[in-house]
C-alpha cells in the first residue's frame, strides 16, 4: 500500500478536469457511490454479525478507555519517578513525558467483546529496558487493579503481560533517542528509528503498520466494518491466525485496507464481496508461486 497520489490533470472538450486521486500503488478498479440497496446490505450485515459478539457496547468501551488513561498516568508517574533517581534536573523531570501508544485490532478499532489490548510504552532516551522490567514491573505489583503479571523478558518482542481490572494488556517498551516523549508524538516518520536497538525498532513496528494502514484506507469505518465480518469469516472457518501457519490479524488488515483501495467509495456490504473477488482471482508470481497456481481464496 502506497500513499493516495493524483493522476495527470486531464481536459476534456478544451475544460480542464480536476485530478483524480487514487489510494496505492495503482488506481482503483471502481469509483461507484453506493446504491441505496448497498446500504440496506450492509445494515443487514451489521445485524448478522451482533450475535457473535464482534461488537462492544458503550459501556465496555469507556472501561477500556479509563483503564488505558490510568495505565497511562502510571507511566508517565514512573518515568518521573526514573528521571528523578537517574538525577536529571527538576526542570527536566517536569517536562520528560511518556506515553502509551495501542495497536492491534483495539487501535485498528475491530476488538471484540473480552479481546486483549496491544500497548506500548513509549519513554525517552535515559530510560532503560532494564527499568522497565525492574522498576516498572515492582510498581505494577503494587497496584490492587493488578492482576496474573508476568513478564516475558527473552522474548522476539519483550513484553509484560497482566490483568488491569478486567482488561488483558500486553505491553511493549521502547526508548526514543528522545529528551522527552510529548503527548501529541508521532511514530510513523522513519526518523524516530534513528539510532534505535533492534529491540525497540521490533516494538515501534506495531504502532507503525497499524497507523499507516489507517492512514491509508479512503474511509476508516468502512474499513472497520469489512475487517470484523472478513476475520468473522476467517475464525469461523479455522484459518486466523499465523502461528498455525495461516494469515494473522496484520495480514487479514491489509488484504482488506488493499480492497478498500481499490473500490474507495463502496460501502462495507459490497467490500466484503469485492475482497473475495478480488483475492479469488490473485495469484503469487510465479517464481514464488507456492499454491500450486491456485488463487489466495
Amino acid at each position: 500500500m502506497k500513499e493516495m497520489s493524483a493522476t495527470n490533470i486531464s481536459t476534456l472538450g478544451g475544460q480542464q478536469q480536476q485530478p483524480q486521486k487514487h489510494y496505492g500503488i495503482t488506481s482503483s478498479i471502481s469509483l461507484a457511490f453506493p446504491r441505496e440497496i448497498d446500504h440496506m446490505y450492509t445494515q443487514k450485515l451489521v445485524e448478522a454479525m451482533k450475535p457473535f459478539g464482534v461488537f462492544e457496547d458503550e459501556d465496555e468501551l469507556n472501561h477500556r478507555l479509563a483503564v488505558l488513561g490510568k495505565l497511562n498516568s502510571i507511566v508517565k508517574e514512573w518515568i518521573s519517578e526514573i528521571s528523578e533517581v537517574k538525577n536529571l534536573p527538576p526542570s527536566a523531570v517536569a517536562s520528560v513525558g511518556g506515553k502509551i501508544f495501542t495497536f492491534g485490532s483495539y487501535r485498528l478499532g475491530v476488538h471484540t467483546k473480552g479481546a486483549d489490548i496491544d500497548a506500548l510504552c513509549v519513554a525517552p532516551r535515559h530510560v532503560e529496558r532494564t527499568d522497565f522490567f525492574l522498576s516498572f514491573f515492582e510498581k505494577l505489583k503494587q497496584l490492587e487493579e493488578i492482576k496474573d503479571l508476568r513478564a516475558v523478558e527473552d522474548a522476539f518482542v519483550p513484553v509484560i503481560k497482566f490483568n488491569f481490572d478486567g482488561i488483558e494488556i500486553d505491553l511493549l517498551f521502547a526508548r526514543l533517542a528522545l529528551a522527552s516523549i510529548p503527548d501529541n508524538l508521532d511514530l510513523r516518520g522513519d526518523s524516530i528509528l534513528r539510532n534505535l536497538d533492534i529491540r525497540c525498532i521490533r516494538s515501534l513496528n506495531g504502532c507503525r503498520v497499524t497507523d499507516e494502514i489507517l492512514y491509508l484506507v479512503p474511509n476508516k469505518e468502512n474499513f472497520r466494518l469489512t475487517l470484523r465480518a472478513i476475520k468473522l469469516w476467517a475464525k469461523r472457518r479455522g484459518i486466523y491466525s499465523n502461528m498455525l501457519g495461516f494469515l494473522g490479524g496484520v495480514s487479514w488488515a491489509m488484504l482488506v485496507a488493499r480492497t478498500c483501495q481499490l473500490y474507495p467509495n463502496a460501502v462495507a456490504a459490497t467490500l466484503v464481496h469485492k475482497f473475495f473477488l478480488v483475492f479469488s482471482k490473485w495469484y503469487g508470481p510465479k517464481e514464488n508461486d507456492c499454491s500450486g497456481g491456485r488463487a489466495m481464496f
